[in-house]
């Protein structure tokens, strides 16, 4: 072992290394769920990352504006130069009670292309568990073999619990 290589040395170069790494991983966008950017009566935007994230965030949006007995539409969808996506919605007051389409099914996985594909996909299946009593709407996104997405909705009543 020469001078150079000391136990401590080689210690302090790991540790070095080590916190250099985790301050640069610190400083990309890092998201498990949709954050909310901005909101004010009667729109709310979150930032989101990815298929099940769009999702979440919808469900957040119908919690925000049920605040104002309205519903979320969906104005606007971007992309971010950080790479993340930008969803706007605006709440809407409703005087008809919010209807399921006749051909929704909550046993069926659904295809869909595009990410509005996939919000009303998910506003129908809320809509759905709303009118059957579930408090709840849970899902499930996954990429196909031939590069189609697919999205199942399952209605709970009971809300989940996430402990992190």
């Amino acid at each position: 072992m020469s001078a150079n290589s000391s136990p401590l040395r080689i210690l302090g170069l790991l540790a070095i290394t080590v916190s250099a790494g985790l301050m640069v991983a610190s400083c990309a966008p890092q998201y498990s769920e949709p954050r909310q950017v901005q909101s004010s009566s009667p729109h709310v935007t979150y930032k989101y990352n990815g298929d099940q994230e769009l999702v979440q965030a919808n469900q957040s949006a119908a919690t925000f504006c049920s605040q104002y007995q309205s519903i979320p539409r969906t104005s606007n969808l971007t992309n971010d130069p950080d790479g993340s996506k930008v969803v706007v919605f605006e709440c809407v007051k409703s005087t008809m009670p919010v209807m399921v389409p006749a051909q929704y099914n909550p046993n069926v996985s659904y295809i869909y292309l595009s990410d509005q594909e996939l919000l009303d996909a998910s506003r129908n299946a809320q809509a759905y568990c709303l009118s059957t009593g579930s408090q709840q709407v849970t899902s499930n996104t996954s990429i196909n073999a031939n590069g189609t997405k697919t999205v199942s909705f399952q209605c709970s009543s009971t809300a989940t619990v996430i402990v992190r």
